[in-house]
């Protein structure tokens, strides 16, 4: 039977997975923990990769080459960097993109990836899925949008940064994992998505903001994929 991968990067939005799992089992691969479960009866491995594209494009491939995934969600906490998005908002992703990689020098636009392309399409029938489900969402206090994430192996405190990626890449959210596990998929040829609560917006001090609102992002993604999966 094909289960559902779910990706997290720190240990406030797994357990905010495994607050609404079932029948959760543990296993254990070099060390890396993965819970096998149920939501909403379906079943799901959830494993945390860690910060960062290495650690989130290692636990990847590890994922993929253990179980036998149907498709990958990476979902938790992202920055705003675009004005229309605050704190609590959802950012479901049409594509991304890798804001630090660059060969340039090589002709090549910012973010280009060799034999990946400038960015990776996330499956088109799950963000229909997903938009389909958002519709019938009863009313709420925060928007959820479609959109572009960037993600790169730096916390994004500045302006001048978010600004620059925004004008850049059209992106709409940043973060640091998501990209390179799409990256992964892209190449291994599995279905990903992602779903990303907005905890700051880059303006110098949002280290602190995203501290204070990572759990309640967290449970909020969490809310999400928990009425997706129905």
């Amino acid at each position: 039977m094909k289960e559902i991968g779910i990706i997290v990067a720190m240990d406030e939005e797994r357990e905010a997975i495994s607050n609404i799992m079932t029948e959760v089992e543990i296993e254990q691969i070099y060390n890396l923990r993965f819970l096998k479960g149920k939501i909403q009866g379906k079943s799901c491995i959830v494993a945390k990769s860690g910060i960062g594209k290495v650690n989130a494009a290692r636990t990847t491939q590890v994922m993929l080459q253990n179980y036998d995934i149907q498709y990958v969600i990476n979902l938790g906490a992202g920055g705003s960097i675009n004005g229309m998005l605050n704190i609590g908002d959802v950012l479901i992703a049409k594509e991304v993109v890798q804001h630090d990689f660059d060969i340039t020098a090589f002709g090549h636009s910012k973010g280009y990836i060799t034999g990946v392309g400038n960015s990776v399409i996330c499956d088109r029938d799950l963000v229909s899925e997903i938009e389909q489900m958002i519709q019938s969402i009863p009313e709420r206090s925060y928007q959820i949008k479609i959109g572009v994430i960037a993600t790169g192996d730096i916390f994004c405190t500045e302006t001048w940064m978010k600004d620059k990626i925004r004008a850049k890449f059209n992106a709409d959210v940043v973060d640091m994992e998501c990209a390179a596990i799409g990256q992964v998929c892209y190449l291994d040829n599995v279905p990903f998505m992602v779903i990303r609560a907005i905890s700051d917006t880059p303006n110098g001090r949002n280290a602190s903001t995203f501290d204070e609102n990572l759990k309640f992002a967290s449970k909020r993604c969490a809310n999400i994929l928990k009425e997706f999966l129905v």
